[in-house]
């Protein structure tokens, strides 16, 4: 009984100690599956086993740091199975339902993992590194989720953006709704993509409304949690 209570109490340490190491690492390999992975195997540049390394890593980095909240590590593993399962049936049986099945736990682990972030990074405490890079990871969440929902949007409405390059062609149609969603998010708008669908434009609008308001609530929020540790470490 005394060993299995020591086996919980060093889990409990590591999870401790890992959680800061996890973010930066999810933020890490966030960001090159983003700017540098997908873009490149989109286009055949990149080894066909870099992507699904890369899938992996994401996945061990989001456990790591949902580790905490058994609901959201739950939510994350049951991700991790639906996801695979529905994209191998869809590429044996293609369906709007393996689709909407592989999409959905997409968003069941992005939502998970943003959740456990948000109160990280929102939550009372002093200003730390953890909760700058949490605020990254969580910006660059909402435009994953954001792809998500356009592209389950787009196996609904076939034509629901103008200008989007058909699945397998050059930067086929994964990494350029990944594209147009932080071009929208950033409310940089090239034009060369663009919603047609009503539902598809009101999703772009209130992606670009909360690309503004997340980096202005951030900072007052960080701004405000610092006042208030220097307050109370001067009333100690």
């Amino acid at each position: 009984m005394r060993s299995l209570k020591r086996s919980w109490i060093r889990f409990l340490k590591w999870q401790e100690r890992s959680r800061e190491p996890g973010l930066s690492a999810l933020l890490l390999i966030e960001v090159t599956l983003i700017f540098l992975i997908i873009p490149l195997a989109s286009i055949g540049r990149m080894p066909d086993f870099v992507l699904p390394a890369m899938f992996i890593l994401f996945v061990l980095a989001m456990l790591v740091v949902t580790s905490r909240s058994r609901f959201a590590a739950a939510v994350v593993v049951i991700a991790v199975v639906l996801s695979p399962a529905g994209a191998f049936v869809h590429a044996e049986h293609p369906s709007s339902f393996t689709e909407w099945l592989n999409l959905l736990a997409r968003l069941l682990a992005l939502s998970a993992v943003s959740v456990v972030i948000a109160r990280a990074a929102f939550g009372p405490g002093r200003v730390t590194l953890h909760r700058v890079q949490g605020a990254v990871v969580l910006y660059l969440n909402i435009a994953l989720v954001f792809v998500t929902l356009y592209r389950f949007l787009n196996t609904l409405v076939p034509d629901a953006f103008h200008g989007l390059p058909p699945a397998g062609s050059e930067y086929g149609s994964g990494a350029a709704l990944l594209y147009f969603s932080f071009s929208t998010l950033t409310t940089v708008g090239y034009g060369d993509i663009t919603p047609v669908y009503p539902l598809a434009r009101n999703l772009a609008s209130l992606e670009a409304v909360i690309g503004q308001l997340f980096p202005a609530t951030l900072l007052a929020r960080l701004i405000s949690l610092e006042i208030e540790h220097r307050r109370q470490s001067k009333s100690d």
